[in-house]
């Protein structure tokens, strides 16, 4: 049975805070029986850096010439209808003590996986094109159909359900390319390393906390500290605003930070 003083402190960690008040990234470890995080606060600097080149070049890939830049590392669209993005830094030792500063943002960048200076996904991007080309195209033609029909009709009801249990078949396919590895060397599919009911949301593993650890290890890299910021338009809720700084989400993050950073001393 968990104890009362043990919830008090899932609640804390969950809010984003450690014992002392200070901003932390991490979860809760089923191993360990304890929450394994990461301090936000000496990242901060190289967050605000990371705010300062996003904001004097306008887009991701500002390492190119701008007649070289790609339009869809352009940040103007995060300041649109569609609202802003999550991204983060992860200061990091190498095996010789070395200092290295590692990138990311959440999900896609306005269509794209990966960005040169940016770390990559949890999967293989070729594989997860090539697994949800044929289902995708059958659910955007399901709802074609489903468009067409009267919601309360019999036909509606029948292409609804047929859409939902290919989306939820083909999400679990798409869970399975996701393989989550921590600092003892382990290795468990998302479906086993998310500790919470149910199957994970969808998204889960796609935030820059995730990517950011999965990176280090795969490149021994030992973190010492992470932030993430909000850029761009706020949010439907407005709990998300343009350059704050936020710790990893709880629903998503962390159900799975605290598989990942287990072992890390």
């Amino acid at each position: 049975m968990i104890s009362s003083a043990l919830v008090d402190e899932s609640a804390a960690f969950a809010a984003g805070h450690d014992h002392d008040g200070e901003v932390v990234s991490g979860g809760w470890c089923r191993r360990c029986r304890t929450f394994h995080c990461l301090p936000l606060a000496p990242a901060r600097a190289e967050a605000l850096a990371l705010m300062s080149l996003l904001q004097r070049h306008g887009r991701i890939d500002w390492q190119l010439e701008p007649a070289m830049a790609d339009p869809r590392c352009s940040t103007e669209p995060l300041f649109g209808s569609a609202g802003g993005k999550m991204f983060g830094v992860l200061c990091c030792r190498d095996g010789e003590g070395r200092r290295e500063v590692l990138r990311a943002f959440s999900g896609q960048f306005n269509g794209l996986w990966q960005a040169d200076g940016w770390v990559e996904p949890l999967f293989e991007v070729a594989g997860l094109e090539a697994l949800i080309r044929e289902p995708e195209k059958t659910i955007q033609d399901l709802g074609a159909k489903m468009a067409l029909l009267l919601k309360q009709s019999d036909d509606y009801q029948r292409l609804h359900q047929e859409r939902r249990a290919l989306s939820r078949q083909l999400m679990r396919a798409v869970h399975e390319l996701y393989r989550l590895r921590n600092f003892r060397g382990e290795t468990l599919p998302l479906t086993e390393a998310f500790l919470g009911p149910g199957a994970p949301p969808s998204g889960t593993g796609d935030c820059c906390g995730p990517k950011l650890i999965q990176h280090a290890i795969r490149h021994g890299l030992r973190p010492e500290s992470m932030a993430e910021f909000y850029w761009g338009a706020a949010n439907a809720s407005n709990t998300k605003i343009h350059g704050g700084l936020y710790p990893a989400c709880a629903a998503k993050c962390g159900k799975i930070l605290g598989f990942q950073l287990c072992g890390l001393q």
